[in-house]
Order: structure tokens, then sequence, then C-alpha cells
């Protein structure tokens, strides 16, 4: 392994973007922000192989993308501090639950950055600090530089995120399904993280950069799903702090003798009744070869196209649960038993 910096190439307002900064930070790499500007975009696209950010530049020279794969690398080259438990409940925990908040959380993303007209306005200039200016959003802006960068939200709107919800099944005509299914979460997370600090305890794991980073670059950075927090923003605000700030040096352990917290049952049950519902369906309709299918996480049928990237995620996970016998593990399967969560995995 090459010594030297990393280079996040990303958008301070992307999901996985900050979901890889928080891994970065708590497992103190070297790092720094190369933001995507219109400027370096074909070049660093030509090299990565890939539209899609973040990338990860590496000292190494190699430009790296998707954060599934990047978590565990980094996990392996810094195993000084790892991020991804060694015993088999609580790493079986570890890639489940990044699977679902991966993939379940974007919806919540995308639909209340772009449904609404004050939001999308909202964004705009902040995507234009980091890829017309090259610098960060927190930077405050000259009346002249509002001017200037007001297109950019609606443009973005027309060019992606009008598609984005559609195809995820997130219109504004969605608005009460998923306003509703996002008070849901916080409510498990808020039982949950009156007892602990991070999903598995009292250190974080990749699954809890997922969430942190969906957090920091929607939940609690955009006007809209800010005003929805209602009760629970204090929580969010805590949690979510604790990724972005200054870690100790001396990180606390993982539970002893593979333990989990009792209140992540109430998490798992969130899940079982939204994410597993979504992703079985999504998967089988892929495989079926249809673009759309339909899915009902209670508040009646959705709409949705498929994604191919689900089932490539499953697979991934499935590794992991095969490598430590998840089927016949005692503990795993009484956490797990009668959830359908383990089936989705191992079929």
């Amino acid at each position: 392994m090459y010594k030297g910096e990393y280079q996040l190439v990303g958008s301070e307002l992307s999901f996985f973007s900050r979901k890889l900064e928080a891994q970065l930070r708590f497992q103190n790499i070297p790092w720094r922000w190369q933001f995507k500007t219109e400027a370096r975009k074909a070049e660093l696209e030509a090299r990565a192989g890939t539209h899609f950010i973040p990338l990860l530049t590496t000292p190494d020279k190699w430009v790296l993308h998707d954060t599934i794969a990047i978590g565990p690398m980094l996990n392996d080259r810094f195993n000084q501090r790892p991020v991804i438990p060694d015993t088999p409940l609580q790493r079986a925990c570890c890639y489940i639950l990044e699977d679902a908040f991966n993939h379940w959380l974007g919806r919540v993303c995308v639909h209340s950055r772009w449904c609404y007209p004050d939001n999308v306005a909202w964004v705009g200039p902040r995507f234009g600090a980091n890829m017309a200016l090259d610098r960060s959003m927190d930077e405050p802006f000259t009346a002249e530089e509002l001017e200037q960068l007001a297109g950019i939200g609606p443009m973005m709107y027309e060019g992606f995120g009008k598609n984005a919800c559609e195809y995820n099944g997130v219109g504004a005509d969605q608005a009460d399904a998923v306003q509703g299914d996002y008070r849901n979460m916080l409510a498990a997370l808020a039982t949950h993280f009156s007892k602990h600090d991070f999903l598995l305890g009292s250190r974080p794991c990749i699954a809890d950069f997922a969430l942190a980073g969906a957090s920091k670059a929607h939940f609690l950075c955009d006007p809209t799903p800010v005003s929805w927090l209602g009760e629970y923003r204090d929580m969010l605000v805590e949690y979510t702090q604790r990724f972005f700030g200054e870690w100790p040096q001396d990180a606390a352990p993982w539970a002893p003798n593979d333990e989990v917290p009792e209140t992540l049952g109430v998490i798992l049950d969130y899940l079982q009744g939204t994410y597993f519902q979504f992703a079985p369906a999504n998967i089988a309709a892929g495989l079926a070869g249809e673009k759309y299918y339909e899915y009902d996480y209670g508040y009646g049928p959705t709409r949705a196209r498929t994604q191919k990237r689900l089932n490539v995620a499953r697979l991934h996970v499935q590794d992991e649960l095969q490598r430590v016998g998840a089927d016949t593990h005692k503990d795993i399967q009484a956490l797990f038993a009668g959830r359908g969560i383990l089936e989705h995995y191992l079929a």
C-alpha cells in the first residue's frame, strides 16, 4: 500500500460522497475533497469508466467507485481502526444493514430534494458552489453568485431529479407515503439511539456511514426534509454530528461475545416491512426481464423501475453471510427468524 493522501471526488450534497467521507474521517485516513467540477468531469469519467460519484483516488493511482466495494477495501487497508466486525452475528448485521440503508434511504433523498420547488431552488446554488465555483457550499454566497447559479436547481430537476423520482416510485403524488414512512423510520431510529450511539452499539460500522451520509447530505441539509423531522431533529443531529467532527483516538470496541443491541430488533422490524418488501419484488421483476414492478410498504401499491444493481448488492451480502455460516449459526438464525431477511439473501 502506497502512503499518501486519498482524494474524495464528489459533491457535498451527495449521499454516497458523504457516506465515504464519514468512513475516511472515522478511520483517520488522510484525505481531501476534489469536487467534481464541469472542468474535471470528462477526465474523471474517462478514468473511472462511470459518471457516478463518489470516486476515490488512491495514492497508488487507482480511481475507484462504488462505496460497497470501497468500504471493505479501506477497512482492510487501515485495519488498525476497523469498521467491519469479525464476529459472525455482528458482521452479518453490519452487511445487511448497509445494504438496506444504501438502497432504501435513496428514495427519501430524491423525493425530498426534487419534488418541492423551494427545495430545488435552494439546492441549486449549493451544487453550483461545488461544480462551478470549485469550493465548499458552506462558504457565503454573494448576491451576484446566487443570481449566476439560480438556474442550476431547475436544470438538474429537468435533467435528473424528475426522472429519478419517477423511476423510484416517489413522485410528488407519493408525498404522504414517503413522509409517513420517513416518520416511521425516525421513530425506529429514535428508539434505538436513545440507548446506543451507533447501530451495533458503541462503535460505528459501514452501515452507520450510509445512514450518516444520507443524513448529512439530505435529511439535515435540505430545508424540506429538515422541516419533517419534528421531535426527532435533536436525535438525528446528535447522531450525525458524531461522524463529521473530531473522533477520539481510542474508539470504543464493538460489544463483547458477538452481542448486538436488543433495540436493533426495532430497526429490523421497520426494514422488514419496507426495504425487504421492495428489494425482493424489484429483483424478481428484474430477473424476469420486466422494466417495472409493484410492491407495498404499507401505503398501497407503489410502482417503480427495476434496478439490476440490487441483485449485485444482494449477492455481495450473500457471500459475506456464507462466509460466517449464517444458514446454521444459531444466533444469526435467532435474530432473523421469521423476518424473511436471511431468505432474501441466501436464496
